[in-house]
């Protein structure tokens, strides 16, 4: 966000919660998201015992890794966990001050109960065994625009053809993941992790796959924006709501997806 307020990237691909707060603290040149990507979050809460048969009421008592405080996989966590009843400050303890890159390590070494992981550490905490998946952030939270791809206003009005050849882009990449096999797309990203063995790269994207983790199109539409805005609301780090015809154009990507 920095990045594309500043201008040194005319366009930004974050959690679209981003373009909230900038709007929300009274900035003019505000972001638009003009085509969203994921719909779900891509974490994933892994415990230690590996023959658990897992519900939420487990949780209780138990010490979490979870993420740090307003971010938004915390967040995420945290509306899962008042869905289900349960307190995120009284009826259990989440570890908010590991750097997020080291969280999985610091499960391994055997800090906590569970953890919150995203990919590839949800993946490489199983192969080592030691630790299970036992729930999806992103099943369990709903449909959450997750990511999207924004620009500032100013940029979209005198650059709408780049917009639309950009969603375009995005556009081909979803219908080629919506029209290949996990197998056939990890072999395609597999260049990209060339430290990771291509069965794991394959393990990932069929879990990120099974789940919808990807959008059929970048429409991004008015329910996901409102349960966004629900969740930032139930973390206490939303003064006022943002309108959804202010933050979001929905013309591109329509275009788009014909």
């Amino acid at each position: 966000m920095t990045a594309v307020l500043s201008g040194d990237a005319d366009i930004g691909f974050m959690g679209s919660e981003a373009s909230i707060y900038v709007y929300n603290e009274g900035a003019e040149d505000y972001v638009v998201n003009f085509a969203q990507l994921t719909q779900r979050a891509g974490n994933f809460l892994v415990s230690r015992d590996a023959n658990e048969e897992f519900t939420w009421e487990n949780i209780k008592g138990k010490t979490v890794i979870g993420g740090r405080a307003g971010g938004m996989p915390e967040m995420v966590f945290e509306y899962i966990l008042k869905k289900n009843g349960i307190d995120p400050a009284t009826d259990l303890t989440i570890i908010q001050n590991i750097d997020f890159g080291l969280t999985s390590q610091a499960f391994a070494a055997g800090t906590g109960e569970y953890t919150i992981e995203f990919e590839p550490g949800a993946t490489a905490l199983e192969t080592e065994k030691a630790g299970k998946v036992v729930a999806s952030l992103g099943v369990e939270s709903g449909m959450v625009p997750y990511t999207a791809y924004s620009a500032k206003k100013s940029y979209m009005e005198k650059n709408p053809e780049v917009i639309q050849k950009f969603t375009n882009a995005i556009q081909k990449g979803i219908d080629y993941v919506n029209s290949h096999k996990p197998e056939e797309i990890a072999k395609v990203i597999a260049p990209q992790f060339a430290e990771t063995k291509l069965e794991t790269v394959t393990a990932i994207v069929k879990r990120y796959y099974d789940q919808n983790t990807w959008k059929d199109n970048a429409i991004f539409e008015t329910e996901s924006f409102t349960l966004l805005q629900n969740i930032l609301e139930g973390a206490g780090v939303l003064d006022k709501r943002a309108p959804y015809e202010d933050l979001v154009t929905t013309v591109y990507a329509k275009k788009a997806a014909k």
